[in-house]
């Protein structure tokens, strides 16, 4: 079992034990968003920091409500 750590640019976004090692330009989901392995570096023997490039975040814009009062 290996102790893995993703991160995108400088933030950690997910630790997990795996049983293998990600591979440099894999294909990876993780929560939810597309992504893809750019490095792998081995800190310490059973460690490994890997950097992600997940998807951009899309924004939707919200509905605009309609505040006039229907009258009877």
């Amino acid at each position: 079992m290996f102790a893995i750590h993703f991160y995108e640019k400088n933030t950690s976004v997910l630790s997990q034990c795996l049983r293998r090692i990600p591979e440099v330009d894999e294909n990876i989901r993780i929560k939810g968003r597309n992504g893809k392995v750019l490095n792998v570096t081995q800190i310490e023997e059973n460690k490994y920091h890997v950097q992600v490039e997940l998807e951009k975040l899309i924004k939707k814009n919200l509905l605009l409500k309609d505040d006039k009062k229907k009258r009877r």
